[in-house]
């Protein structure tokens, strides 16, 4: 087979698969509804039954989680995006974090390190969220067939007078009591743990009961929130990222786009070592369970508003006894060294780089690479091209045979002409020429193309890195790039990109090709130069460097095994 031929249709295939990947994206994004329907709420409290009879308290306890709404108006109070009574809630910040409290949600989360802009710094970026608009909320309560029971809505109230509450400069962690009391002499303390530096809240129930009775009731904990409208194309790199929920169980990784939240039906799923979340563009929100307890993962959509829930594991209090439950709110961003310190299985696919486990090692390998040259440079962009010389030195045997390939093929080339003009419109009797001229002078057409097709999965696993990391997130390199996983904004690196590719293309040999086939390798430097364009500029960076030093590769390999050796005679004709 033309060995150009192949490296056409490769190329075409990757065109095709990039292409492909953005048409998937805007056919598959939801319908922006009317604005009327942004902002209706449903009457507080209507039930939401939960899949499965609850154990612990009868297989027909007919036990209902309180639905989840935004309220519809917004008292003045702590903070403008917040909705609620500020008698009831509790302002708690720490070195990372801001978050409104009141006792059952978590009404209000600022991320205090990042920004919505790279100099907006009184501008954190903000997850939860109240707003009817934007509304993201984490809540958690208590459900009971035969006793009262406080839910997220009501019953939870401050254990102490403080309104605000803030780490010392002394002091390592902050804790936040909240107090349900009981009719029957039942009480539940839930306590919010912040620690310095860390974006995992931790949250312990711990239910004392003294009364006559025993007490049985089981904890569920949920993550909901209206769909994020994203404006899709190239230029936005939050549509690159997986938006949408995520859990992990027994049966591995799983994970649900908003826009196909119930398409797939409806889930429940019990089992030990689970947790939830919800997925956005570099950060998100989990329930991380303790690794023993049992809980069942349910999906659901309430008044538009998306839903993921983890019911359990039940409790059954004697009197006189106490017993607990913790767990862990993860909010935050998706560092990989602070999900690696949670300890949780399966909580590293949080950083999610592809659906695909192979593709997932493979983009986690790549990003471990970079971190350590990070760790050398300390500079992304410089790390970048430091994996673009890694990459080309473990490939190199692949490609010295390669371009010792192009070498001789561009050193036979005209004879291949000779044969095309000898031939003429007889292409199998020229093709049969040419393989035997292949076969006597041992070139292997098909050489060059194996080091492309091992480069595809690293390309499309980096670009996965690139775009999800939030290490990079705004990160400069020098210059005129200051954030790498935004577009160049002066398309440089587009360009020289072109450059390198028209400079590659001309040492590289076209044997047998006719015109149709030429004026198409001539448009492919400007193809993806229009497509590089469009990418994460720590990509076309990759890209740039990966081709520079294969065109100096190559350019040192036809000057040592093309020109310089000496042509044999002409294959023999085939009649």
């Amino acid at each position: 087979m033309n060995q150009t031929r192949v490296f056409l249709i490769v190329a075409w295939l990757m065109v095709a698969m990039l292409l492909w990947m953005e048409w998937s994206r805007e056919r598959n994004a939801p319908s922006v509804p009317p604005a009327t329907e942004t902002t209706t709420v449903t009457p507080q409290g209507s039930p939401v039954a939960i899949p499965d009879a609850v154990p612990g308290l009868g297989p027909q306890a007919a036990t209902t989680v309180p639905e989840a709404t935004p309220e519809a108006a917004s008292p003045p109070g702590i903070a403008p995006s917040v909705v609620g009574n500020d008698d009831e809630s509790v302002v708690v910040q720490t070195d990372v974090l801001r978050l409104v409290l009141n006792g059952g949600e978590v009404r209000s989360a600022q991320l205090l390190q990042f920004f919505t802009a790279k100099d907006a710094v009184d501008s954190p970026v903000e997850l939860f969220n109240l707003d009817p608009v934007r509304y993201y909320v984490a809540q958690s309560g208590w459900v009971s067939a035969q006793h009262a029971a406080p839910d997220h809505q009501q019953g939870f109230v401050p254990e102490n007078a403080q309104r605000k509450v803030s780490l010392t400069n002394a002091a390592a962690e902050i804790s936040v009591p909240f107090i349900w009391q009981g009719p029957d002499g039942v009480s539940i303390r839930r306590t919010f743990t912040l620690e310095r530096g860390q974006y995992a809240v931790k949250v312990r129930d711990e239910v004392i009961n003294a009364g006559q009775d025993t007490w049985q009731g089981q904890i569920y904990r949920q993550l909901i929130r209206k769909p994020l409208e994203i404006k899709r194309g190239y230029t936005n790199p939050d549509s690159f990222s997986f938006n949408g929920a995520a859990w992990f169980n027994n049966e591995g990784y799983q994970r649900r786009a908003f826009d196909k939240y119930l398409k797939d039906g409806k889930v429940n799923q019990r089992s030990a070592g689970s947790w939830i979340a919800l997925l956005q563009h570099h950060f998100f929100s989990a329930w991380i369970p303790s690794e023993q307890d049992e809980v069942t993962i349910s999906l659901d959509q309430v008044s538009g508003l998306n839903l993921i829930r983890a019911v359990g594991p039940a409790l059954q209090v004697s009197p006189g006894q106490r017993a607990a439950v913790e767990a862990r709110l993860y909010i935050g961003p998706k560092l990989v060294k602070e999900i690696q310190a949670q300890n949780v299985a399966g909580l590293d696919r949080a950083v999610d780089y592809s659906r695909f486990s192979i593709m997932a090692l493979l983009g986690q390998f790549l990003f471990w690479i970079l971190s350590k040259l990070h760790g050398v440079f300390g500079n992304w962009g410089w790390s970048i091209i430091g994996l673009v010389v890694l990459v080309k030195l473990v490939l190199y045997p692949l490609s010295a045979t390669q371009y010792k390939s192009f070498a001789k093929m561009r050193k036979f080339q005209p004879r291949i002409q000779q044969l095309k003009e000898r031939y003429g419109d007889d292409k199998q009797k020229f093709q049969v020429a040419m393989m035997e001229l292949y076969k006597k002078e041992k070139i292997n057409p098909m050489s060059g193309c194996l080091p492309i097709l091992v480069q595809m999965p690293v390309f499309f696993a980096l670009y996965w890195v690139l775009v999800e990391s939030v290490e990079l997130r705004q990160a400069p390199w020098f210059g005129w790039i200051q954030d790498l996983t935004a577009r160049d904004p002066y398309f440089i690196l587009p360009i020289i990109n072109v450059a390198v590719m028209w400079f590659t293309q001309k040492l590289q040999p076209a044997p047998g090709m006719d015109p149709m086939q030429q004026r198409m390798m001539q448009m492919m430097p400007l193809v993806f130069g229009v497509m590089m364009a469009l990418f994460p500029s720590g990509l076309v960076l990759y890209w740039v460097t990966n081709g520079a030093l294969g065109l100096l590769q190559q350019w040192w390999m036809m000057k040592r095994h093309g020109e310089n050796a000496p042509a044999k005679p002409a294959a023999p004709s085939v009649e």
